[in-house]
């Protein structure tokens, strides 16, 4: 009997054994420390080796709500502390982008103010996209977060270092992460796993005391 593990698929989406594999051990790490991040060694320990985060946009940077102008246009809301976290991950040196599905506008002009290394919209293939990113940077899959919400994200959710998801994320996709927010998508979220990566690396109480003494 062929193992069907045992070859890698030509197909750019994950085989279904992938995906599952990706599911037990994450759900393995979970059982072996459960608890907030602050008390989660695996979390922490994964957290050390990120070098970029990676993030879906509706449900994970705005709320998943879209905003239609009269004339068409597609506009969006988000979070500036949010913006704040990003910017604080840029500081200690950390990539950051964006792979969203949709393409819009607001989303280009948010990826420019936050000075994001990647920002891919319109990606129908988020794995392709990933991909991608990893070879044009060299990093390797566990040294990258990824916060998604949704099943469109599940093909990285189960790849990466350190998979994240807000509050609001389908049941689905918080059952295949190694840590879920507190906050909700658009309401603090990417804030919080910024928080979560800074903390895994020694570098959360540093970062605030340089703020403390400005």
């Amino acid at each position: 009997m062929t193992d069907s593990c045992s070859t890698a698929s030509p197909c750019p989406y994950p085989s279904d054994c992938e995906v599952m594999e990706g599911y037990r051990t994450i759900a393995r790490d979970r059982r072996q420390q459960p608890g907030p991040a602050g008390e989660n060694r695996i979390v922490m320990e994964k957290a050390k080796d990120i070098k970029i985060i990676l993030l879906d946009v509706d449900g994970v940077m705005t709320d998943g709500t879209i905003h239609y102008t009269g004339n068409g246009a597609e506009g969006k809301s988000f979070n500036t502390q949010d913006g704040f976290g990003l910017r604080l991950l840029r500081e200690a040196g950390i990539d950051t982008g964006l792979i969203t599905s949709r393409s819009s506008e607001a989303v280009s002009r948010r990826a420019e103010e936050l000075n994001m290394c990647h920002a891919y919209q319109g990606s129908s293939n988020k794995l392709a996209t990933f991909q991608e990113i990893l070879k044009n940077t060299g990093y390797k899959p566990f040294q990258v977060a990824y916060m998604g919400d949704d099943w469109l994200d599940l093909c990285l959710l189960t790849r990466v270092g350190l998979a994240l998801a807000p509050a609001n994320a389908v049941a689905a996709v918080k059952d295949a992460v190694h840590y879920v927010t507190a906050h909700q998508g658009g309401a603090g979220a990417v804030r919080e796993a910024c928080e979560v990566i800074l903390e895994g690396k020694g570098l959360l109480n540093e970062m605030l005391q340089r703020y403390l003494s400005r």
